[in-house]
């Protein structure tokens, strides 16, 4: 029960860490920038007016969703690494996953 409890309080310094921990990725030409923290939440997002052209919509999307995914795939290597040091590398659905 003890150790149980121990967990339970790493977890939770672990978990209000990441939601201070600051992620910040770009596309190739900084034309999109996304901030995120360690527990996948997007904190901003910048579009460079650049990367706005009314002609075509779609390649906005298609950086948008790039650049997004670039930013949860990260943020999500940071709290499996942070919380794979409690857990010892254990597979936990729903947290670790």
């Amino acid at each position: 029960m003890k150790q149980a409890m121990e967990l339970k309080s790493k977890m939770e310094k672990i978990q209000k860490e990441l939601s201070k921990a600051r992620i910040e990725v770009a596309d190739k030409d900084n034309l999109i920038k996304i901030t995120t923290n360690g527990q996948q939440k997007i904190l901003s997002l910048k579009i460079e007016p650049e990367a706005i052209d009314p002609s075509h919509p779609d390649k906005l999307e298609k950086l948008l969703i790039k650049t997004i995914t670039s930013a949860m795939e990260e943020s999500k290597k940071l709290a499996n690494e942070r919380l794979g040091e409690v857990t010892n590398g254990i597979n936990i659905p729903g947290l670790t996953s």
